[in-house]
């Protein structure tokens, strides 16, 4: 066996499989849209779901890549979020034709950009199931630990009485006790 190849199996051994704790977020966080958010609701309802998260995002967007890499791919993250939650992607620039949540047809962009006024990527939308937007946070999350603060800020309702950066205080300041 060769130096190197012992090496290699000596840092496996030592760290284990770190691949194990990634999952490709486009097969197990997003959810596949039929296009229809209207019909989106009506599952989120059946499944009993708290609602429906959108990732507005664009193509060259260096922070939904981010997000996509470093965040959206954990385990954990997957898990929590689709326990709660339908997701889909909206391309801010997109020209694919959608139905809104009241079943209006209309492009992608015009739904990010007139009806939800996103002009800066991500942004990541939380809609309650009658598709009434309950948080809305924008820009990319320090890490995954962030991002699960964000989703249980949402699926916890604190977003009723606060906002996400009085959340992120007492948590990190619960962290430090």
């Amino acid at each position: 066996m060769s130096r190197c190849t012992l090496f290699l199996f000596s840092l496996l051994l030592i760290f284990g499989d770190v691949s194990a704790a990634t999952r490709d977020p486009g097969s197990h966080f997003f959810d596949q849209s039929l296009g229809n958010f209207s019909d989106e609701l009506e599952l989120a309802k059946e499944e009993g779901k708290k609602g429906i998260l959108i990732m507005f995002e664009m193509d060259e967007c260096p922070f939904c890549h981010r997000m996509k890499t470093r965040v959206l791919n954990q385990v954990e993250v997957q898990d929590y979020f689709k326990q709660h939650f339908l997701i889909y992607t909206v391309d801010i620039e997109g020209d694919v034709e959608i139905a809104d949540f009241h079943g209006d047809a209309m492009k992608e962009k015009d739904f990010a950009f007139k009806q939800h006024k996103v002009r800066a990527t991500p942004v990541f939308g939380f809609f309650d199931i009658e598709g009434n937007i309950m948080a809305r946070f924008t820009g990319a999350t320090n890490d995954a630990k962030e991002f699960l603060w964000l989703g249980e800020f949402v699926v916890n309702d604190h977003y009723k009485s606060t906002n996400f950066s009085r959340y992120k205080r007492a948590k990190k300041k619960e962290l430090r006790k």
